[in-house]
């Protein structure tokens, strides 16, 4: 719950400096000083380059501000850790079911016939029973989704405080400096606009505006239909306008390089766009719109906040082929990604993956994938892992993986394969250490024997079942037959006997 130093610097610094927001250690408890330490571990680097953050009443200002900040995250640390954006969709998913379920029920209430014997206000006071049950039913099921959604919008209010809170302390920062520094004015470019208005004038296909600074992007850039490569990387761009819908035949988009929190929903009207390229910025999320960039071939989204992915991302992106999503904070996989069949190459690395969906192996179509370095989050791998045939390069380094999954001896194009710095038990690290061939050929081998013995044990059940049943067909055979022939000895006098026996006696 503590801010991110790489997000959040100088809010980060701050809270975990002064004694009111963090516990003291053992040694302050005796001190005869009041001030907090300033000489503690990574202090030197932030201060270096903030020296103000070494003033104590400055300090201690900035304290007081964030004190609402502290008390949030102590309520947060109290409810719980964040739920996925796929729990929260799933959530309000079951809210509008159940929703229409009471409709429906309220309405058989309302349409139902009053019984002949009931006099009208007896029926009305029964009606109001039952539709107060229904509500209260409905009311009890909704009760845990809606407390997702409360959680989930707990968390969204503390990232808000923790922007707010972080922007109070630059200004609070900045009024302490001696002296401004130049700041660059958030005019439009001239010469941007030149190069824009020349765009629109000769029908351009490729305009390349990387690099300038810009920090502003003009509203007029949406009116230039023909745009088919748009390069704004390496720039200072806080936002990008929603007019860039107006640029409904753009197929390349690079955005990377500038410190974009978001990106506007209008960006899903871009039909035809097959490159988009936003890492390096600060994005905490992608609007759910983007699945509706149906043409996308290539997304890049790394080196971002993301802890998550729109829900639909799979079922929405046919042709998504390269998905990069590496050197973000996500802690899970939409189970929808397991539907992107065009996909072929995936980068997840430095992430917080707990796991994959059971479903990766569907990919089918997947040649390079990496899920190195996601620490000690990724501790297993499903077993559908073993039906990803098409996969040429894996690196699972750096995690904490135990075992590979049975079905790994199934993966006959692999060629490159890095299970370094992970605590593995199977395969042996003697086979590990023989390489890609050697992994393959193990788990091969592992894999036939389970599957021999499982059919070792199929056929002795199939022989137990058929000794079984010539059991309980002789069983059955020697009870007719000894029937008959006790019906035949009990045979009293004065009972007609057969005329062949008795020809023989």
């Amino acid at each position: 719950m503590d801010p991110n130093p790489r997000t959040f610097p100088i809010l980060s610094y701050v809270m975990s400096r002064l004694p009111s927001l963090t516990p003291r250690p053992p040694a302050a408890v005796n001190s005869d000083s009041d001030h907090f330490d300033l000489e503690q571990p990574r202090a030197p680097e932030i201060v270096g380059q903030m020296p103000h953050l070494a003033d104590p009443d400055l300090m201690a200002s900035m304290g007081r501000a964030v004190s609402q900040v502290a008390q949030a995250r102590t309520v947060l640390n109290l409810i719980g850790e964040r739920p996925t954006h796929e729990e929260v969709d799933s959530a309000r998913a079951r809210l509008a079911e159940i929703e229409a379920q009471l409709s429906h029920e309220l309405e058989e209430i309302v349409l139902q016939a009053r019984p002949a014997e009931m006099e009208i206000h007896g029926w009305r006071a029964h009606q109001a029973e039952k539709e107060r049950e229904c509500r209260e039913r409905a009311e009890t099921e909704k009760r845990i989704w809606k407390s997702v959604l409360q959680l989930d919008e707990m968390h969204e209010a503390y990232e808000k405080l923790l922007k707010d809170a972080e922007k109070r302390l630059v200004k609070m920062y900045e009024s302490k400096e001696d002296g401004d520094g130049d700041v660059v004015g958030d005019e439009v470019n001239e010469e941007v606009v030149g190069i824009l208005q020349e765009a629109y004038g000769k029908g351009m296909e490729r305009v390349n505006l990387s690099a300038r600074q810009l920090k502003l992007l003009p509203e007029a850039f949406g009116r230039i239909p023909g745009l088919l490569v748009f390069d704004l990387s390496a720039n200072q761009l806080s936002a990008i306008p929603d007019s860039i819908a107006g640029l409904q035949n753009l197929e390349e988009l690079n955005l990377s390089s500038n410190l974009l929190e978001s990106l506007p929903d209008s960006i899903g009207l871009l039909q035809k766009l097959k490159l988009l390229n936003v890492s390096g910025n600060k994005l905490t999320a992608l609007p759910d719109t983007i699945c509706h960039c149906r043409s996308l071939v290539e997304l890049d989204v790394s080196f971002n906040n993301l802890s998550y992915l729109p829900t639909n991302i799979g079922y929405e992106l046919p042709n998504l082929q390269k998905l990069m999503i590496q050197l973000n904070k996500i802690r899970s996989l939409p189970s929808s990604i397991c539907e992107l069949k065009s996909l072929r190459y995936l980068d997840a690395h430095f992430n917080e993956l707990h796991g994959l969906p059971i479903a990766i192996g569907r990919l089918t179509n997947l040649e390079v994938l990496n899920l190195s370095s996601n620490f000690s989050d990724l501790k297993e791998l499903p077993e559908t892992f073993g039906d990803l045939t098409n996969l040429r390069e894996l690196d699972l380094s750096n995690n904490q993986i135990h075992a590979l999954p049975d079905t790994f001896g199934r993966l006959d194009n692999l060629t490159k394969l890095n299970l370094e710095q992970n605590p593995l038990e199977l395969p042996p690290m003697e086979i590990v250490n023989q390489g890609v061939e050697a992994v393959k050929s193990f788990m091969a081998k592992r894999w036939l024997d389970i599957l021999l013995e499982e059919e070792r044990k199929n056929s002795q059940e199939m022989q137990e079942q058929e000794q079984g049943g010539w059991l309980t067909r002789s069983t059955s055979w020697l009870k007719n037959v000894s029937g008959n022939v006790i019906g035949y000895i009990g045979t009293g006098v004065g009972t007609p006997r057969d005329a062949y026996l008795d020809q023989q006696l």
